[in-house]
This record gives C-alpha cells, structure tokens and sequence, in this order.
C-alpha cells in the first residue's frame, strides 16, 4: 500500500520541555490510525505537527511522497508559502467547532472553498452541499450555527473539512466537548468516512471506535510511541503494564448508540 504519510524521527520542544521525542509513523492511504494515550502524551501536539501548525523541531514529514520543507545544515527549514499549500491538502476537526456564528451551515461550509480554494459560489455551492448531505445535514443547510446541536455542529465542521478534498483527514478529540448523547452521531459520521476510504488520523478517547475502526493503533507515552498495530492487539493483548493500566475499565467492544 501506497503511504499518505510518512514521519521519521519527528521531534517537537517547547522551549527546554520535549513533547515528541522521535516518533517514526506510516499511515497508508485509505487507513484509519487511532493514537490514544494519556493527557499531555503528546497526542494533539503530533496532529499538529502533521499539518504544520506547529513547525517539528527536528525530523521529515512525507504527504504523499513529498517531502514537506527543504533540509539546510541538516535540519528542516519550511516557508509559510509552502505550508499554506499544504495545509489545503490536510483536513483538521478540532475539539471546538469554531463555525462562524453569522453564517448559515451552507455559508460556513462554502467560505474556506471561495477564499482558500478559489473556487466559484456555484462550484462551493455544490461542493458544500455534496458534503452536507455525506454527514446529514442537508436539511440545516439555510440554519444558522445557534439552532445546532453541538453534534451537528461538529458535523458541519467534519463537512467544512472534506469541502476542501483533504488528501488526509485530521481529528483531535473532536467528541470530547459534546454531551454523551450525542458523541455517536459524530463517530457514525467519522466511520462512514473511514469506510469510504478516507485516510485519517484520529485522536480519541473512544476505545470502542478505536476497537472497531481503526486499522491500526498507537499508544503514545512520555512523547514516544510504546505500542503500534492492530486494535485486536494493542488493545487486547497490550505489552506493556502502562497500556493495561490506561485500558482498565473501559468497555473494549462498545460504540455509543
């Protein structure tokens, strides 16, 4: 299988604090990669680095098969030029929806494909609300964010993203901030994709979607990745106590209704 992306050796500080001491990661194209982990493992801040909203301190970043940056005195340099680019090949969900609340759904999905993309209304249009209509929202296309859910809300932004034709999809906790009822109207809509053959790298706290979704798993500790493969494996028969003390108590089987 051909490889969406490709991170060796990936090193992020913050001033004199490592977060990312030397991830080495192979996400192949049409895969869905779960990273789990405890608070503060490193987890978002490597989602970050993959689309460059946070530069790597030291390491290579493959989309593709290209190289993201140019090496100078064997370290990466990047232009922001570059990184715009590629940000526009990488679709992000965050935790917060950050939907502009002036705007209808319809509106919000359209604005990044005319600024970003430049593409015409009645091409943003239609691409707005193809998207709508993959995450079911069809109907709230003329409603304005306020009226919303926050699942649906989170829908909107899955749609806003894939407006963009993401080479890979991006989620960082993205049902953390709903309410219990309604984190499995959003993981529904982030297994459809990965049945469509999206590519996606997702971090979550939903053991049951990482057991039955993902393709591959990896358990970040301390900035490293302690385990990687399987979901059977990783999260039946861990290795490791320290990934037996994370899983003790969740349910592994379960994906909420």
């Amino acid at each position: 299988m051909t490889n969406a992306v490709e991170i060796r050796g990936l090193r992020k500080s913050f001033s004199d604090l490592e977060v990312l001491k030397g991830i080495d990661l192979d996400v192949a194209e049409g895969e869905a990669v779960v990273l789990l982990g405890s608070s503060g493992s490193g987890k978002s801040t490597l989602l970050r680095c993959i689309n460059f909203m946070e530069e790597p301190t030291a390491g290579q970043i493959r989309l593709n098969g290209d190289l993201i940056g140019t090496e100078q005195g064997g370290r990466m340099r990047y232009h922001e030029a570059d990184l715009c680019k590629l940000r526009t090949r990488i679709g992000m969900v965050f935790q917060h929806f950050n939907l502009f609340p002036h705007m209808t759904v319809l509106e919000n999905v359209m604005e990044g494909q005319t600024i970003v993309l430049g593409r015409s209304k009645a091409e943003a249009k239609d691409k707005a609300m193809t998207q709508l209509l993959r995450v079911g929202l069809e109907m709230k296309a003329e409603e304005y964010p306020a009226r919303l859910s926050g699942g649906q809300k989170q829908r909107v932004a899955i749609a806003r993203a894939l407006a963009m034709d993401p080479e890979v999809m991006l989620f960082d906790e993205v049902t953390s901030a709903l309410d219990p009822e309604l984190v499995g109207e959003v993981l529904k809509t982030m297994l459809q994709l990965a049945e469509d053959g999206m590519t996606m790298v997702c971090v979550t706290h939903e053991i049951g979607f990482a057991y039955h979704v993902a393709n591959k798993v990896c358990f970040l500790h301390d900035g490293l990745i302690l385990e990687q493969g399987a979901p059977q494996f990783v999260l039946q028969t861990p290795e490791t106590q320290r990934v037996r003390d994370f899983l003790a108590g969740h349910s592994l089987f379960k994906l909420p209704n």
